[in-house]
């Protein structure tokens, strides 16, 4: 245990400046939804920004990652009429949009069931620098080459319902997810050198539902670090070790599917179905805090799905019904909310002061990020996607149902 954290201290300071090139996870960088650079506003199929269009076959609603030159995405395609499938990574060329390499990793002769919404490649990947980590729930998870040579895979035995959500993160020698299903809801941690279990940690709750979906979050505690995790009726903190750390409970919540959001010393959480309530809670104590670090919740137009963003103090988010609101972080009054778009699963993303919403028709809502609502653009692709936004420099990287799209000055 000990040899596989040594690292961990050591990465710490290094680990958000190693990847500020590189969208290597599920909301970027720093796993929050914030790009550095200057983002394009307005694009279309027709635009003369559209570097390229790429169609990719298969259903997956797993967001895409950047990994130095290279797109990089799971993949779902169905075989034999429909009755197996088959899991796959692609690596697309950044510049071009043309296929680099294809790796299939598993297959099924079965379909397991999931959720109509959800796909068999839902779960983002992960690039430390080094390596490529895939995962795609209880169906297996892999460690890759940038060229697409398998290190490892393994299948983590686990009973989803719906499907698999949560997508994998690494920190220092461990890759981290969560594994809340129909029973022994729990969180993984794994040495990302080998696959071997360093710590399983079950959820010391005992709820009816205990599925849900979330990627976990690294914050601050000290000194150090802990993992924020929610899960059914309780967000989680352990340490790097697996110890729990503190938990606060959001009564009846489950199938969480948001990822937190860290802000100054705070962690904001949405409790999921059947109707979700925002918490912002202290992220500082020990043991059950859920009286003594909540500051405050509001259940008003609150996101099922669609994972927030914090700017300069103003946090916004997208319900499922694609109202969007926007609220001072520190009381969680409501500045302004608007009815921007349609139904909404993708995360917003947020630069240069600019938010950005794509719904599920493929629409991309653009507005500024103020106390004040101020519709920028409404960009259409005319095609279905739950995928979140990807920022690559000064582009954008879009995933649709049918094809991967890169929109930004040639």
């Amino acid at each position: 245990m000990q040899n596989l954290l040594f690292g961990v201290s050591l990465v710490i300071i290094s680990f958000c400046s190693l990847f500020a090139e590189n969208w290597n996870q599920f909301r970027g960088p720093t796993g929050q939804g914030h790009a550095s650079t200057v983002l394009p506003q307005q694009w279309s199929p027709e635009s003369s920004n559209l570097r390229w269009r790429t169609p990719i076959d298969g259903k997956a609603w797993s967001s895409p990652i950047q990994v130095d030159n290279q797109i990089v995405v799971t993949n779902a395609r169905t075989l034999n009429d429909g009755s197996s499938i088959e899991l796959e990574v692609i690596s697309l060329d950044g510049e071009t949009g043309q296929f680099l390499w294809n790796k299939r990793l598993f297959s099924y002769e079965e379909m397991p069931r999931i959720h109509r919404k959800n796909s068999y490649a839902s779960p983002t990947p992960f690039f430390d620098g080094e390596s490529i980590y895939v995962h795609f729930g209880n169906l297996g998870s892999a460690r890759m080459t940038k060229s697409g040579e398998v290190l490892w895979k393994k299948v983590f035995d686990y009973s989803p319902v719906h499907g698999g959500g949560s997508s994998p993160i690494i920190y220092g020698d461990l890759l981290l997810f969560s594994a809340d299903g129909a029973s022994d809801p729990s969180i993984y941690a794994i040495n990302k050198h080998n696959a071997e279990i360093v710590w399983k940690k079950r959820r010391s709750s005992d709820t009816k539902k205990n599925f849900s979906f979330c990627t976990p979050l690294i914050v601050p505690r000290g000194m150090g670090k802990q993992i924020i995790s929610p899960a059914s009726e309780f967000v989680f903190s352990y340490s790097l070790e697996g110890r729990e750390l503190w938990k606060s409970k959001y009564p009846g919540g489950y199938s969480v599917v948001p990822r937190p959001v860290f802000h100054n010393g705070n962690v904001f959480v949405s409790s999921g179905y059947d109707r979700p309530t925002l918490y912002a809670i202290r992220t500082d104590g020990t043991g059950d805090v859920t009286d003594s670090k909540t500051l405050w919740k509001t259940s008003k137009s609150v996101p099922r799905n669609s994972s927030i963003v914090i700017v300069n103090d103003l946090l916004f988010m997208a319900a499922d019904n694609g109202v969007v609101s926007c609220l001072d972080y520190k009381t969680g009054s409501t500045h302004w909310i608007e009815r921007v778009g349609g139904s909404c699963s993708s995360s917003l993303l947020h630069s240069s002061n600019i938010i950005y919403l794509t719904d599920e028709t493929g629409k991309t809502f653009v507005f500024r990020a103020g106390k004040k609502f101020e519709a920028i653009a409404v960009n259409d692709l005319g095609e279905r996607t739950l995928a979140s936004l990807m920022a690559w420099d000064e582009t954008l990287v879009i995933r649709t149902a049918d094809a991967i799209y890169r929109f930004g000055k040639l």
